[in-house]
């Protein structure tokens, strides 16, 4: 049935109800270059390339705003039903056709609701209500005229938006509890201990900042996997090769969009092609990075990279929230009951849960990439985290490790009483209330965060927690789709993040100059404490644990029941944080940066403020790019006195100190980097990735060390080089740092750049097939510069490793050829109850 006039009129009407989202998905879904990782705004340029794609940007336009039509009319016009389900008054009605088509509703009676009555119409509530309630209270504006509303409809719409209100119908009968429902089926099936087996299972909160049970005996059986590929790699002999000898290394991935998808699948590909990625032990990933982890632990490749290639050149060239292909995965077996499950067992779960954009973006991202081409091959178990245990069960893959992080924001007094700026040791209270990012690692077996030293097992994802124990109904692992949206929600920037990606517009006007100056040095700091969209929201699994947790818990933590969890890229996009975990000892962290301001938020630089407060020896100050603000000296006398701890408590205080101080020297930092950034900001982004190649190139190496500092810290360290490549194998050599950044290769790779291709923006989510080419084959190129740099890496820590422990034997041997000579080794054996005293 062809719909009338009027509900067109009313989907495109519901575009001046919501300016907010509507202008954010415009921002999502266009097409252009932006100067920022996470850019929302940008200058783009115009030229004869941008001309030769007008059709094709016409045509993402097109789609962004028929989608917006879409969702908006979903969350406006619901069904009858739902009308019904919001009154205080149960009413029976009957129904009947007059002569002219219509349905005439005849009230007869009014019922009053018991409680029993209201628990059970409670339970009954539909799906679709809880959606629509998460959207009351939005403004009205009045729509434009009728006749206006009808030329743009028959103007801008396509002919296949006429079906959108039969599809939005379809889904909400699927969403409905009514008897049959798709809704009916997946909550029936959510308290099946046959489909769901961790509904019967008891979940704890873990206390410690030990690694948990599952990930040691990984841990036993990955070194064994690694001794046949790690001989392979350094073409040595398998028997020679000592398990203690083998070096931990770790590979990760940065944030970036689709850009940092299929780059880090080419860079992958590259390294299993060598042989490194066997010898991996771990792999963490920020943003998109953690969606290309989600593809190679799944069915849809099956561990194979060359496979997820394939499968983004066939997934990729539609867009994400292509309303027909979007809407007929959401109202179509199989895929409708994999995509859908995670909203109805959160809104019949909990009553008062949100529905949120984080939620339709991670449904359109699992449609995408979770749902081969095809769409009959998709695999149920791919959508729960927790069932990449298969992938390593025996040992056989890396541990991957996807990160997010919570923006924790505390009151903070601006002035003191009499209104003057606080002094100095003001300063550095205020400092020390300075918002911060608490970082979350999920893996196939836990949820941890490290600021807490806590975690849960991955499989009670999604449950209640309070006190320690999981509360209320045991519902199943949250599903892949919501955690794709969180790993990638960086639309849940601050608004300094979005008046950063602005800024270059704003300074180019005339006249505007005081007000950029006016916002950025005084109310920056304001902005980057408000999220203009609110980040996923989760049970917090240490609510109600006052006492139980470190004293440098914020207090706040323990009163919500909920937490916010984003994007990690939003700390830093190089998930580096959680491999200098205790206990994983990495020796060498493999890091491909494809993030679009590699130089200007310098990341590796920023990992040693969490080196600082976590007192961690090894990692190699000063590298990366050049750091204003902070001299590498005065890090590392920091970093001596955080190292000089003698208790746990004090460990605490310096930890806390070092914060404080870090805090303190934000704002100055802030402004002499962006004074780098006004010297800079004539070049075009193309020279910069250019300076950028000439400066750092296509591999890195840095090495740091575990030698105690003298009083005079020595300078940052220097790129490892063949001359210097001997510093690897020093005894106090501590943890090796090799970087690869995504850059342009002329030489190589020409016409592919990641500053200067547009469709390598953050936020295009349309790759074609040569496209996606393109980039692997870039990624592939930038690999092979540094294949051999890598290799002689490992070899170099390798035989350190060896070293060490042939030493550590020659000793303890030297030691009982000294006890049998001075015929002690005897008296030890008889007072031990040996056999033969």
């Amino acid at each position: 049935m062809i719909p009338s006039r009027s509900v067109l009129n009313k989907c495109l009407t519901g575009i001046t109800r919501r300016p907010l989202f509507t202008a954010t998905t415009r921002r999502s879904i266009r097409k252009t270059p932006f100067n920022g990782r996470h850019g929302f705004f940008t200058t783009s340029q115009h030229g004869a390339a941008e001309q030769k794609k007008g059709s094709k940007v016409g045509i993402t336009r097109t789609v962004g705003l028929s989608t917006t039509c879409a969702l908006l009319a979903l969350w406006l016009y619901p069904h009858e039903s739902l009308t019904q389900l919001s009154k205080p008054m149960g009413l029976v009605a009957d129904q009947k056709t007059p002569s002219d088509g219509g349905v005439e509703i005849k009230v007869i009676k009014s019922t009053e609701k018991g409680p029993q009555k209201e628990r059970q119409e409670e339970e009954e509530e539909s799906v679709w209500a809880g959606i629509a309630k998460s959207f009351d209270g939005f403004p009205s504006i009045p729509g434009p005229p009728e006749n206006i509303t009808d030329m743009v409809v028959d103007y801008i719409l396509p002919e296949w938006t006429k079906s959108l209100p039969g599809l939005m119908r379809k889904l909400q009968r699927e969403l409905e509890m009514a008897p049959g429902s798709l809704a009916a089926e997946i909550w029936e099936e959510a308290r099946d201990p046959y489909t769901h087996p961790e509904v019967e299972w008891e979940a704890k909160v873990r206390v410690s900042n030990t690694l948990c049970e599952e990930e040691k005996i990984f841990l036993e059986r990955r070194k064994k996997v690694i001794v046949p590929a790690l001989a392979r790699y350094l073409g040595l002999k398998e028997e020679d090769i000592h398990p203690d000898d083998i070096p931990t290394v770790a590979m990760c991935g940065s944030g970036g969009g689709l850009r940092a998808l299929v780059a880090g699948t080419g860079s992958f590909l590259a390294s299993t092609e060598d042989g490194l990625f066997d010898c991996v032990t771990y792999a963490s990933g920020v943003s998109g990075s953690c969606w290309l982890q989600s593809l190679y632990y799944s069915s849809v490749t099956e561990n194979n990279f060359q496979r997820a290639i394939d499968h983004l050149k066939a997934r990729l060239g539609t867009h994400i929230a292509d309303p027909p292909v979007a809407f007929n995965s959401l109202t179509s077996a199989p895929t409708n009951k994999y995509l859908l499950s995670g909203i109805v067992e959160k809104f019949k779960g909990d009553p008062a849960a949100s529905f949120s954009l984080v939620d339709v973006y991670g449904i359109l991202l699992a449609a995408r990439l979770l749902v081969p081409k095809g769409e009959l091959g998709v695999n149920e178990k791919d959508f729960k985290l927790s069932s990449q245990r298969e992938y390593i069960r025996y040992g056989q893959n890396p541990l991957p490790i996807y990160t997010a992080v919570r923006h924790e924001i505390p009151e903070m007094d601006e002035q003191d009483s009499e209104g003057n700026p606080p002094v100095s040791e003001e300063a550095k209270e205020r400092a020390k209330k300075e918002a911060w990012f608490q970082w979350f690692e999920m893996t196939p077996y836990e949820l941890f965060c490290e600021e807490f030293s806590a975690g849960i097992p991955t499989w009670a994802l999604g449950r209640k927690f309070k006190n320690g124990s999981d509360t209320g109904p045991r519902l199943p692992e949250v599903r892949m789709p919501l955690l794709l949206g969180i790993w990638g929600s960086a639309f849940c920037a601050t608004l300094s993040h979005y008046y950063r990606e602005i800024r270059p517009i704003i300074r180019s006007i005339v006249g505007f100059g005081p007000v950029d100056g006016l916002i950025w040095n005084n109310l920056n700091e304001d902005l980057s404490k408000v999220h203009p969209i609110d980040p996923a929201s989760m049970p917090n699994f240490v609510y109600g644990m006052h006492g139980k947790l470190p004293s440098t818990v914020p207090e706040t933590v323990y009163d919500n029941e909920n937490i916010q969890l984003m994007d990690a890229g939003m700390s830093n996009n190089l998930p580096i944080y959680p491999l200098l975990r205790p206990g994983r000892d990495v020796d060498i962290i493999i890091s491909f940066d494809a993030s679009a301001d590699i130089k200007t938020d310098n990341w590796l630089s920023v990992v040693e403020g969490y080196a600082m407060q976590r007192g961690i020896k090894g990692w190699p100050l000063g590298i990366g790019w050049p750091k204003p603000g902070a001299s590498p000296r005065e890090t590392a006398k920091q970093l001596d006195k955080a190292e000089s701890a003698s208790s746990p408590s004090d460990s605490e205080t310096h930890i806390t100190d070092a914060k404080i101080e870090q805090a303190a020297r934000h704002q100055q930092q802030q402004q002499q980097q962006q004074q780098l950034e006004d010297d800079s900001s004539k070049k075009t982004e193309a020279e910069k990735h250019q300076q950028a190649s000439d400066e750092l190139g296509y591999c890195t190496v840095w090495v740091g060390t575990t030698q105690e500092r003298s009083s005079s810290p020595p300078p940052p360290p220097k790129p490892i080089d063949d001359e210097s490549s001997w510093r690897l194998m020093e005894p106090d050599a501590g943890i090796a740092v090799v970087y690869l950044p995504f850059l342009a290769n002329e030489k190589k790779v020409p016409g592919v750049d990641p500053a200067g291709s547009e469709y390598m923006s953050t936020w295009n989510f349309v790759y074609t097939p040569e496209e996606v080419e393109g980039v692997v084959r870039l990624a592939r190129a930038n690999y092979e510069e540094g294949r051999e740099q890598i290799r002689a890496t490992v070899r170099a820590v390798y035989e350190r490793k060896r070293r060490r422990r042939e030493e550590c034997e020659r000793k303890r041997e030297e030691g009982l050829r000294r006890l049998v000579r001075g015929g002690r080794a005897g008296r030890l054996g008889g007072e031990q109850g040996d056999q033969f005293s």
